[in-house]
């Protein structure tokens, strides 16, 4: 033990500490990097991401067509989804004019609803006559299905998070072979349950996969697995069963090893994989040329050229449906593109892939990197310093891009640079980070007399205490206790009570809409005025904002229950309080508003008045939180949300679709609210297209479900105008938009 100590000592004089926490830090990077947690991850893959908008692949043909179930086929053709025998026209258009291979990125799980046996059964005016011939009619399913057997049709398929029911042994599975090391398909990703098409169209189909998609922590889609498990069954991806069934290929083999999976083999090529069966995906810019609208192809009006010699993909890009996803090169990629991608890049062999020998290159250029820049730095001027620090990393990014350029190998430098960086950091700047440590420490005793928010903001830009603003996007909220004014008519002989009441619930209002990097606008009496995105950047404010607005009906509820039992404790009467919440994002002019003895930073716009009068609608819905349009877009992968209207305010110009939060995402996928949300879709598409019949029929089924009492208030609300419209119809070009009679 002396020994050590006296070895240690000497260490430290010879090297001096720093340089020996600097060998610690080499030594705990390279941990790190073994141990590869998120973090480390997340700046891998966004390195990645730089590299692929620098230079992204190069379209030297156009081996795929979207078919594209866009906003102008919706408009044409009504709302998704159509009968089966439109699906069966397009099948029968799309392969007289030469199509390959076509593939669904959509799932047929239910029985068409317009089949003639269905109808029969539905139709009340019908004779029996009429009903008997229906019902002797062939399906819109099997006319699909006979639509299928005559081409090459691949049918997408969806892995789900519980399993909905047992699999029908009967229907076909892919072939798939594993070869290599037992056990390796606990290394592909897996999910509980599989929702597969109706069995008449699922078992004619040339092929079926997965359109399943795993985004990454951060959201984009930067890998697609090429082979999945769901419940128990190992199966390809659409985009690889498409390939499979263009080249005639019967069996897919996967090559596999102790570290997993390694590549996956049909007839012609190898795809090389991640350990998870995962493909990079070689992104080019989105082509728009690539696409054809549906309404075309149902019209045959698509010239043949971009059909003949295709693998034809159907999707859809229109922002109703829900499948836009973020990639390294878009924000707002149609999932469809994303499986065109892959074939394109499959088929015009520009993969990316890492090598197995990629982290041995990290370490070893972290480790010589690190070393040198120990041994020279303490001994370099600044001027050196610098040119030396300039140096390092321009070997390490100019060595990660060769191997990317010329290989289309992804070698990460942001490790051995972080590992370097911070070795420098720790021998240049050890007094600047002490210094800095001290700053911290100050601004926390400070912060303890005012906002930490106010604190950094005025550090950070003290510009900002001056009159005037700036223009920046925002999501406001406004909140309200309904019938307050009675609640407060029961304390006029107790004002100090109704004081106490006001900070009850104000507070834990506060904190929530703080917490979630809210602020506080200001106090009207009972209701509260927010907003987020400002003064600090927010890149999630309508998800903070929509989170916040739930907290505070759970506080409200915990605070109700509080009262009631103190109600009944002291045999008083209670009356308990209800919020109404207002949401809305766009754009507001925020600053520090007031005179010269008074100022309040606030926010002004269209954007801050129409939140105002979401608030005082959710009375008139029987919701308590309605949110605009751009703030339910931005938040719908996140939250329950419900359409309720397209109307029109006063004081504006233009409608606005407005929406409901009915809940978090376990609410999103309860069966309960997905039966209520297509019952409301089918109502309002009925209303908007003047089918008033049509939409009393769906209230009435909306009634008989389970959780119906959410939507009574709606639902009669809607009856009312139908009947009003019954009888004084809306003038010829009427949208759908309701225009609201109060504020």
């Amino acid at each position: 033990m002396k020994r050590l100590k006296i070895l240690r000592r000497w260490f430290a004089r010879k090297l001096g500490f720093a340089r020996l926490m600097c060998l610690a830090l080499l030594v705990l990077f390279a941990g790190v990097r073994l141990w590869d947690p998120p973090p480390i991850q997340e700046l891998r893959l966004r390195t990645f991401d730089m590299f692929q908008l620098i230079d992204p692949r190069h379209k030297t043909a156009r081996p795929v067509t979207i078919v594209d179930i866009d906003d102008k086929s919706l408009a044409k053709l009504g709302q998704w989804p159509w009968p089966r025998t439109r699906i069966a026209d397009m099948i029968q258009n799309l392969t007289s004019n030469g199509a390959v291979a076509i593939g669904f990125d959509v799932v047929f799980s239910e029985p068409d609803r317009l089949n003639p046996d269905l109808v029969a059964g539905q139709m009340r005016s019908l004779d029996d006559a009429t009903r008997a011939k229906l019902r002797e009619l062939p399906t819109n399913d099997q006319i699909l299905a006979d639509a299928i057997k005559r081409s090459r049709v691949v049918l997408g398929e969806t892995g789900q998070s519980a399993i909905s029911s047992e699999i029908d042994k009967s229907l076909p599975f892919t072939g798939i072979a594993m070869v290599g090391e037992e056990g390796a398909e606990r290394f592909l990703f897996e999910f509980p349950g599989l929702l597969r098409n109706v069995p008449v169209i699922e078992k004619v189909a040339a092929g079926r996969g997965l359109f399943s998609i795993k985004t990454e922590r951060d959201g984009l889609i930067r890998r697609v697995p090429m082979v999945m498990r769901a419940q128990g069954n190992i199966m390809p991806s659409l985009s690889l069963e498409i390939l499979r069934v263009a080249t005639g290929t019967p069996t897919l083999l996967i090559r596999t090893d102790k570290t997993g999976v390694r590549a996956i083999r049909l007839k012609g090529a190898e795809i090389p994989t991640d350990k998870n069966g995962q493909l990079w995906v070689h992104y080019a810019r989105q082509d728009p040329s690539i696409y054809v609208s549906a309404a075309d192809v149902l019209d045959n009006t698509v010239p043949p050229a971009r059909l003949a010699g295709k693998l034809v993909l159907v999707g859809t890009s229109a922002v109703g449906l829900n499948d836009i996803k973020t990639t390294p090169v878009s924000s707002t990629m149609p999932g469809v593109e994303i499986h065109a991608q892959v074939l394109e890049s499959l088929l015009s062999g520009a993969v990316i892939s890492q090598p197995n020998y990629a982290l041995g290159v990290e370490l070893i250029a972290a480790l010589v990197i690190g070393l040198l820049v120990i041994i020279f730095t303490p001994n370099l001027g600044p001027v050196r310093l610098v040119l030396a620090g300039a140096t390092f990393a321009g070997i390490l990014v100019g060595t990660s891009w060769f191997f990317y350029a010329q290989y289309r190998y992804l070698i990460d430098f942001t490790y051995p640079l972080l590992s370097t960086t911070a070795i420098y950091l720790t021998l240049i700047f050890a007094s600047f980070v002490r210094e800095q440590r001290q700053r911290v420490q100050i601004r926390g005793m400070f912060a303890q007399y005012m906002s930490p928010v106010l604190v950094e903001q005025l550090a950070q830009s003290p510009e900002k205490l001056v009159l005037g603003g700036e223009e920046r996007e925002m999501t406001i909220m406004f909140s309200d206790v309904r019938g307050f004014t009675t609640i407060s008519e029961s304390y006029k002989h107790d004002p100090q009570g109704l004081i106490a009441l006001m900070n009850r619930f104000l507070t834990p209002l506060t904190d929530v809409i703080i917490e979630r990097k809210g602020y506080i606008d200001k106090y009207m009496g009972d209701a509260i005025m927010a907003f987020w995105n400002a003064p600090l950047d927010d890149a999630e404010h309508e998800v903070n904002a929509c989170e916040a607005a739930i907290q505070m009906l759970e506080q409200i509820d915990m605070v109700n229950k509080e009262r009631e039992q103190e109600a009944a404790d002291g045999g008083h009467v209670y009356i308990p309080l209800n919020v109404g919440i207002g949401l809305n994002t766009g754009i507001g002019v925020v600053g520090n508003m007031g005179s010269d003895l008074k100022k309040n930073y606030s926010v002004l716009g269209d954007s801050v008045n129409l939140a105002s009068r979401l608030e005082g609608q959710t009375k008139e819905y029987g919701f308590p939180i309605i949110v605009g349009s751009r703030t339910a877009l931005a938040a719908k992968e996140k939250f329950a949300i419900l359409e309720l209207d397209f109307i029109m305010v006063k004081g504006k110009t233009e409608p606005e679709v407005i929406y409901a939060i009915a809940g978090r995402e376990d609410v999103m996928h309860s069966g309960a609210f997905q039966r209520l949300r297509n019952i409301t879709i089918e109502m309002l598409g009925c209303y908007r297209s003047r089918n008033w019949q049509g939409a009393l029929d769906a209230i009435e089924r909306g009634r008989r479900s389970e959780d119906a009492d959410t939507l009574e208030k709606l639902f009669r609300l809607y009856e009312a105008r139908i009947k009003d419209f019954q009888l004084n119809p809306p003038p010829e070009g009427w949208t759908g938009a309701y225009a609201l009679l109060t504020k």
